[in-house]
């Protein structure tokens, strides 16, 4: 009877674990996708049109691990707007997925 309270309370611990590790994860991709935003409205104030390469290699990144978005969008968001399109999409999908799991 004691193993088995043991068992349930280590379930138990590895789910909570799990959970604050898919939480605190999810709030820091979308601590770095506003870092991304600031700098690309940044370039979008200065009237700057493309984006450049280290952001566009950062996008990439981004969008690829993000599934849905890299199924559905060209690999490589070209214009300013586009990029931060793009990230408004993905920081949206995080916010809904963070509400559904809480």
């Amino acid at each position: 009877m004691i193993q088995e309270a043991s068992a349930a309370i280590k379930r138990v611990e590895e789910r909570e674990r799990r959970s604050r590790e898919a939480k605190y994860g999810r709030r820091n991709k979308i601590r770095y996708i506003d870092r991304l935003l600031n700098e690309l409205e940044m370039l979008n104030l200065a009237d700057q049109r493309n984006v450049p390469e280290r952001l566009a290699v950062e996008l990439d990144r981004l969008i690829g691990e993000t599934t849905a978005i890299a199924m559905c969008r060209s690999p490589r968001p070209e214009s300013v707007s586009e990029a931060m399109d793009v990230l408004y999409e993905i920081q949206d999908g995080l916010m809904f997925n963070e509400d559904e799991e809480d």
